[in-house]
């Protein structure tokens, strides 16, 4: 079991769903900061970051439903989790060209202040899921999307100082492509996870 070698179904169920509501508030409050943030300061990095998160909370939605159901349920819901993190991602990608040809003045330093609270944000959410790490496929799928935001979060700050100190837009466009990939990255894992299990199952 998930949180402890003694809980029945039903109490490992509801630990998981007790992490799940509290990932998916941390991760819809932070997309709402994010997106307001990424849009006042310009930032691609930010903004992809907010619909990783966004694309974060949807996954944690679906997970919920997912939870205590038959392990085919379980699998419908990461896959659905993969392919709509490899949307999002491709959506990114999308925003950092129309910025890349429209041009952008991103702010560095709302974008350091702003990513380094998104870190904490997510140091926070891989606590909760660390007891869950061998949980259902829907569990450790869960467990990919955050370890993939702690290093966008990473790159946003990098950027943010990089963009301060060169005085070039450059590195936020560049973060935001590479989110972009991190997240379709994890959208093609988790729908690898799922078919394996599916396939074992």
């Amino acid at each position: 079991m998930p949180d402890c070698d003694c809980c029945s179904p039903s109490e490992a169920a509801r630990l998981e769903r007790n992490t799940l509501w509290m990932l998916l508030v941390i991760n819809g409050v932070m997309f709402v900061v994010e997106a307001g943030a990424g849009w006042w300061g310009e930032s691609s990095g930010l903004v992809a970051d907010s619909l990783d998160m966004l694309a974060d909370a949807f996954v944690y939605a679906i997970s919920l439903y997912a939870v205590g159901r038959s392990p085919g349920m379980q699998t419908g819901a990461a896959r659905a989790s993969g392919v709509l993190q490899m949307l999002l991602g491709l959506g990114v990608l999308v925003d950092v060209a129309r910025r890349f040809v429209y041009g952008s003045e991103p702010v560095s330093l709302l974008m350091i202040t702003i990513g380094t609270v998104a870190l904490a944000a997510n140091i926070s959410c891989l606590l909760l899921l660390s007891k869950h790490r061998q949980g259902g496929v829907h569990m450790r799928a869960s467990w990919i999307f955050s370890t993939n935001d702690v290093i966008a979060n990473l790159g946003v700050i990098l950027s943010g100082a990089l963009v301060m100190v060169l005085g070039t837009r450059l590195p936020d466009l560049v973060i935001g492509a590479v989110i972009a990939f991190i997240v379709v990255r994890g959208g093609v894992r988790i729908l690898g996870e799922a078919k394996a299990v599916g396939q074992g199952g």
